[in-house]
């Protein structure tokens, strides 16, 4: 991913935290047929010293699955933070051009297939222990007989995704002033929806956080 100096993130607490509240991401590989995306839930495990595994599903009917027999070929794993356009109208100094803020991770690594049954349903039971329970709802995946469970496994595919690089991108107008950084962080909570909102919290966590903030590293000139 193409990433100015100014714009890189290579903290792993930020970026292990940014993966997890961007979860549900993008997952592409090439085949014989062209470049596949599919769109997952993605589990993040972190590991000591190394990239972290992504871990995660997918309908065995997509063909997608069949480019990671033998666990050879690469994978790009896309997470899409907040973004929104930028209008120099809202700068201090408006002597320049419209631009985008967004935030974005990639994640590039060999996928490996899990096919045993008892190996999808542990993957299945995380997800849903991390998605569906904190919701408190009546639904109980521990209630679901065997009937309707074993099925539903012959008709999914899990994925093992150990990372080999990460690279973290977070472009917030750290070329900027606080000036006009507060210009953008007040037109964009005027806008009134969520993407605008988020980027509007991204950018405002540089002025209280400074550089423990996502991005803030370059911000503060490390």
């Amino acid at each position: 991913m193409y990433t100015p100096a100014a714009y890189l993130e290579e903290r792993p607490r930020i970026i292990h935290q940014a993966m997890r509240a961007w979860s549900f991401a993008t997952l592409v590989s090439t085949g014989a047929d062209g470049p596949v995306a599919t769109h997952l839930p993605m589990l993040v495990d972190e590991r000591p010293d190394a990239p972290p595994r992504l871990v995660t599903h997918m309908a065995r009917n997509n063909e997608q699955w069949r480019h990671f027999i033998g666990g050879e070929t690469p994978a790009l794993a896309i997470f899409q933070g907040p973004h929104a356009f930028i209008s120099p109208s809202w700068y201090e100094d408006r002597m320049t051009f419209p631009t985008w803020n967004y935030a974005a991770i990639h994640g590039i690594g060999r996928p490996r297939l899990v096919e045993e049954p008892e190996e999808i349903l542990a993957v299945l039971r995380r997800t849903v222990a991390l998605w569906d329970t904190p919701l408190g709802g009546p639904w109980s995946f521990a209630a679901m007989p065997d009937a309707l469970i074993l099925p539903r496994l012959e008709r999914i595919v899990a994925i093992d995704m150990p990372l080999d690089r990460v690279e973290a991108k977070f472009k917030l107008n750290q070329d900027k002033t606080a000036a006009d950084r507060a210009g953008v962080i007040a037109a964009l909570d005027a806008a009134g929806d969520d993407q605008a909102r988020a980027m509007a919290a991204m950018l405002r966590a540089f002025e209280t956080e400074g550089a423990d903030a996502p991005g803030g590293a370059t911000l503060s000139g490390r």
